[in-house]
């Protein structure tokens, strides 16, 4: 991993710092950041209790009467050392495969995106199931699996009207973004489809199958398919 060109520190309220590693690679500044946090987290730093990374920043947290910013900033600028002296030790990503059927009631802003892209729906199924997806991190609600999106000429605008509730399973893309819903929640990114899959399950342990730097495939299924699925669980590839 080259060392980003640039680490730029930010005071976030009282309690955070907010760390963005600037290259120009986003690659890089994706494994800057999540390499940062991974040491932190087993670091046992005095007072720092999490380390939250994104695409290109990391919001690290602490005890403000434990320690301080100033002495966090030292800890993040060692860190940094470390993980340019040592490398950053990543794991062999997991495979994940995720059916999907695409449009109908299942993905009901199929034929929009089509639209906007200058496409036919056909088109846009095949763009997004034929690329390899790295999930860059965990956002909103309950663990939903951020992934840069499929390669559409332009940014998918998210819905003027966000839905009161789109289902557990839904798989959305906005902007350049893609992801998939674990649970029943409101949202403003258009749904092409929908995975019978089970991604999130509150009996287990984590609660989601997938952490960053997993990646992840859709393949598409038929309508008819789709209750054939009930009860799986997502799960990684052996």
């Amino acid at each position: 991993m080259p060392a980003p060109s640039t680490l730029d520190i930010y005071e976030s309220g009282d309690a955070a710092l907010r760390v963005v590693a600037r290259s120009g690679d986003a690659d890089a500044d994706w494994a800057t950041v999540h390499s940062l946090a991974g040491w932190l987290a087993t670091a046992g730093v005095d007072g720092v209790h999490g380390a939250v990374p994104t695409y290109d920043s990391v919001l690290v947290e602490f005890d403000p009467y434990l320690t301080s910013a100033r002495q966090v900033r030292a800890f993040v600028l060692l860190a940094m050392r470390q993980l340019d002296f040592a490398g950053t030790g990543r794991r062999k990503p997991r495979r994940f495969d995720v059916p999907v059927v695409y449009g109908g009631s299942y993905g009901p802003d199929l034929e929009r995106v089509a639209e906007q892209q200058g496409f036919t729906t056909a088109e846009v199924i095949a763009r997004h199931t034929g690329k390899t997806y790295v999930i860059r991190c965990l956002g909103a609600p309950a663990g939903s699996p951020m992934m840069d999106g499929p390669e559409f000429p332009f940014p998918v605008p998210r819905l003027k009207d966000p839905r009161l509730s789109v289902p557990a399973g839904a798989v959305s893309v906005a902007g350049r973004q893609a992801v998939i819903a674990p649970a029943k929640a409101p949202g403003g990114w258009c749904v092409i489809g929908q995975t019978p899959l089970t991604v999130l399950d509150a009996a287990r342990e984590p609660l989601v199958p997938y952490v960053p730097g997993d990646e992840l495939r859709f393949r598409q299924i038929a309508e008819a398919d789709f209750d054939s699925f009930a009860g799986q669980f997502l799960e990684a590839q052996p």
